[in-house]
């Protein structure tokens, strides 16, 4: 796998991930309904499309010239000092081999007058808090509505920089 920014022609594809990933790891907490309708709100083609042009973003896909493996966006806010890792998704059948964290570096390179990275994670999903620990995540806090907009509890995860 190699990682590379996302283009337009990457969107259906990015879409598929997102929504097998999210089913694999959501559906047992939030149940497939609820999974469903966050995956037809936060991962349809056109949401998925305003982030190719965000201001300070960075939407990332790893590659191994067949499939899109694995997928993270980030965006820079407070004039670039603080880095929101708002998305980073490995399909399932390829968790455990690196690419999560091939994402993050990249991530974290393509920011590098960023001093911390913040991340929002659903507590139960294990996986994925063990993950950002085992890079260097410390919490910092909850919060009740996570993204923003969604009503869903998630843990406050945070890295300092440089």
């Amino acid at each position: 796998m190699f990682v590379r920014t996302a283009g337009e022609r990457d969107l259906a594809a990015i879409r598929t991930l997102l929504v097998e990933t999210w089913h694999a790891t959501y559906d047992a907490i939030y149940g497939a309904e609820k999974v469903t309708e966050i995956t037809d709100e936060w991962h349809s083609v056109a949401s998925l499309k305003a982030r190719l042009t965000k201001p300070n973003g960075e939407f990332l896909v790893a590659d191994d010239g067949k499939r899109i493996g694995g997928v993270a966006f980030a965006e820079a806010i407070d004039g670039g000092e603080l880095l929101m890792l708002k998305q980073l998704y490995v399909l399932p059948s390829l968790q455990g081999r690196g690419i999560g964290g091939m994402l993050l570096d990249e991530v974290i390179e393509s920011f590098p007058e960023a001093r911390r990275i913040r991340l929002e994670v659903e507590e139960k999903n294990t996986r994925a808090v063990a993950f950002y620990e085992a890079n260097g995540f410390r919490s910092a806090g909850s919060t009740a509505d996570c993204g923003g907009n969604s009503g869903l509890p998630a843990l406050v995860l945070e890295k300092r920089l440089g």
